[in-house]
């Protein structure tokens, strides 16, 4: 192989090198900015609840939920949320989930988790070993059976 094939194939995996760690950047800047407006469309909806949970006593109903997400639907990026207010007592712990809205990365430093809003209205992200376990000790048989995947 002379010189200027060498320098070509040079070229060629200098090239090949920063486009694949190019598409891994946006790749994993997008899973960051889609983990943060995730974390802030929840804030949002806990702020909701709260608000309303003072004036009223209570917790909201799925369907005034269902109206808020719906009315912020291009500035929410929630996902599928899930919210378990129908399973949840009056008299139910600080630290039980009201809300979450499952997460599934597929990158480098993103793992699949869920976005949770509590009962106390405190929001955090969990890895999913520890959401499933905590959800799993929260949730009815009737909550699951009734619950879509």
């Amino acid at each position: 192989m002379n010189k200027p094939q060498k320098r070509i194939l040079a070229n060629f995996a200098v090239v090949l090198l920063v486009t694949a760690t190019a598409v891994v950047g946006m790749v994993e800047l997008k899973n960051m900015v889609n983990r943060s407006e995730a974390m802030r469309a929840m804030e949002s909806l806990g702020r909701v609840v709260g608000d309303y949970k003072q004036k009223n006593g209570s917790v909201p109903p799925e369907s005034y939920v269902d109206g808020i997400t719906k009315s912020l639907e291009g500035q929410l990026r929630l996902g599928n949320l899930c919210y378990r207010a129908q399973w949840i007592a009056f008299d139910s712990p600080p630290d039980t989930i009201l809300a979450y809205a499952r997460k599934d990365y597929h990158s480098l430093f993103f793992r699949p988790g869920a976005v949770v809003l509590r009962f106390d209205g405190r929001i955090e992200w969990m890895d999913k070993a520890s959401f499933d376990k905590l959800i799993a000790g929260q949730q009815t048989p009737m909550e699951l059976e009734m619950t879509p995947k």
